[in-house]
């Protein structure tokens, strides 16, 4: 698998070229950006691939000295679970608020 990036999203590649996960991140003021949408083709659930993008996600932002807001509830749920992101948070708190209200299949994680 190949991590590939851009301004705005992030996705990666299986060894034919083809994108098998994204992760759209549109900046939303000066060094802030937005996760706003994951998603993994029907056929690659079930091996992590949105975990394995959106720590990618993390850690280039991080380099980047960029902060997040979150709006796909994939994103919400995996930083929840990850604690040591919220640096990386732009509101820590309000993060913690949308998680604990959040229920139902995250978005773009499609099933077959």
């Amino acid at each position: 698998m190949n991590y590939k990036s851009e301004k705005n999203k992030a996705w990666i590649e299986d060894e034919n070229g083809r994108q098998v996960a994204v992760l759209d991140f549109p900046e939303v003021k000066p060094g802030v950006v937005n996760l706003v949408h994951t998603e993994v083709l029907p056929e690659m659930n079930g091996q992590g691939l949105a975990g394995k993008i959106t720590e990618f996600v993390a850690n280039e932002l991080r380099k980047q000295g960029l902060k997040a807001e979150l709006t796909c509830s994939y994103s919400i749920r995996w930083f929840s679970k990850h604690p040591e992101y919220n640096d990386i948070l732009n509101d820590v708190e309000a993060e913690a608020k949308k998680a604990a209200l959040l229920a139902g299949p995250a978005c773009g994680i499609q099933k077959k």
